[in-house]
């Protein structure tokens, strides 16, 4: 049956989804299906959902339309977050064929007889607490970056988060196993390695929801930086109260870790962050930054944050502006907060109206903007490595580097997937920078 048949991927949401989906991808290139781009005619479409934000939820639709324009009578597949959340409203959208839950979304193809049209989509899912195996994961898409899943789960009770309904309780990926990928993906050629998971801070607690921790993450990450081959290692996101001192010292000296850190606050108000109930206050966090900072004063510091949550007066509101304002951040992913069903802040009381969670939303997006610009500004004149992307944008070549200083130059195919030693030179006017060659030629 699969001789010949095309699949395409979509993934709305998260790297970790990304990681995702490429390794179901590649499962169906094993069992002999072609993989095409999405806005290509294919046989299947698999659209891997996310449902963080209304965005995500609402956005399902339009790609099932896009999809269905291209062969209305493509068999098409639902996986991930939304699935296991909401499956039979996913299976009731017009044209969807299958919807598959948190376990078994690793095992499509199992599900893949026949691929006639259903009236109703057919849902497989499971209840969350059958979630408690571990399926390792990167993504390859990209040439120049990989995302190496490490972790999935949460068991953290966030007020507002349905992840840990959407993906069950925190579990890992053996050591061995992760170092095993990591060679794999070095070995393709691939020069940095993007670590992601729900909690990766949390990383090491065994595959069956042993709570015992096999090997913390500062033990991942010095084994990690052992493994030949790999030129860059970027932990993608990380709590601060698992965000230890070992590791901020260990990465300022690593030979591979580079000086990059994501960190989630969520709120710069103590009173907002005991009602979303996080783990940590400011002074945790205040803490964790200076001590980045003090190890590798050119770090980058990227920093989540939501608007609107019930209960953030104007007042709280300007808490965490100032506090953001005030503190040596880098950048900042402006999340406005929506209601989700099934969490605790969905029962509370002071609503923060729509109008106004879109006032602060752009309030934080223009101190992201600020603060990006002084973060560029104070690396000019710095000599970096820069890692080229695959992508002709307008004539240019954009590149990263180890600091996530996002650089450009005019387009040269021979840079790309090459590491380049550059002094940053200027901003330009759409805000990215210019540099010079120390020495212009590329190491593969």
């Amino acid at each position: 049956m699969s001789a010949q048949k095309k699949v395409a991927f979509y993934t709305l949401g998260c790297k970790l989804n990304f990681s995702e989906t490429s390794t179901i991808a590649r499962n169906f290139q094993n069992e002999g299906f072609e993989r095409v781009e999405f806005e290509e005619i294919a046989d299947i479409y698999v659209i891997n959902t996310c449902s963080v934000t209304d965005n995500a939820d609402k956005r399902f639709k339009s790609i099932v339309k896009s999809a269905l324009k291209k062969n209305e009578n493509a068999f098409l597949i639902a996986i991930g977050c939304y699935a296991q959340l909401k499956p039979e409203e996913l299976a009731a959208v017009d044209g969807v064929d299958l919807v598959l839950g948190a376990t078994e979304k690793f095992k499509v193809t199992d599900y893949i007889n026949d691929l006639s049209k259903n009236d109703m989509g057919e849902v497989h899912s499971c209840e969350i607490e059958d979630a408690d195996f571990y399926v390792g994961s990167y993504s390859i898409g990209d040439r120049t970056r990989a995302f190496l899943k490490v972790q999935d789960g949460c068991d953290y009770k966030c007020t507002y988060c349905t992840i840990p309904l959407a993906r069950g309780i925190s579990r890992s990926d053996t050591l061995q196993n992760v170092l095993n990928n990591a060679k794999e993906i070095s070995d393709k050629g691939i020069k940095e390695i993007v670590l992601t998971g729900v909690n990766i801070g949390d990383y090491g607690k065994g595959e069956f929801g042993n709570k015992k921790h096999e090997h913390t993450f500062f033990e991942l990450v010095q084994a990690l930086d052992k493994v030949d081959g790999i030129h860059r290692l970027r932990i993608s996101s990380i709590e601060p109260n698992l965000l230890k001192n070992e590791t901020i010292d260990f990465v300022a000296s690593s030979n591979s870790f580079v000086p990059h850190f994501h960190i989630p606050l969520q709120s710069g108000s103590d009173v907002l962050l005991k009602l979303m109930k996080r783990r940590y206050m400011s002074k945790v966090y205040t803490d964790r930054v200076s001590q980045i900072k003090a190890a590798m004063p050119n770090a980058c510091i990227g920093v989540d944050v939501i608007v609107g949550f019930p209960g953030e007066t104007d007042e709280l509101f300007l808490e965490t502006y100032n506090y953001l304002n005030e503190l040596d951040i880098s950048y900042l992913h402006v999340f406005t907060y929506s209601e989700r069903p099934n969490t605790e802040a969905v029962e509370m009381d002071g609503v923060v109206p729509k109008n106004k969670r879109a006032k602060r939303s752009k309030m934080l997006r223009g101190l992201s903007v600020k603060k990006r610009r002084a973060f560029y500004e104070s690396q000019i004149g710095n000599t970096l490595t820069v890692l080229f992307e695959s992508e002709n944008k307008e004539g240019y070549i954009h590149g990263f580097t180890e600091n996530y200083v996002k650089v450009k130059t005019p387009w040269n195919p021979e840079l790309v997937n090459t590491l380049q030693k550059v002094t940053l030179t200027e901003i330009d006017e759409d805000g990215l920078v210019r540099f010079n060659f120390i020495a212009k030629q590329a190491s593969a």
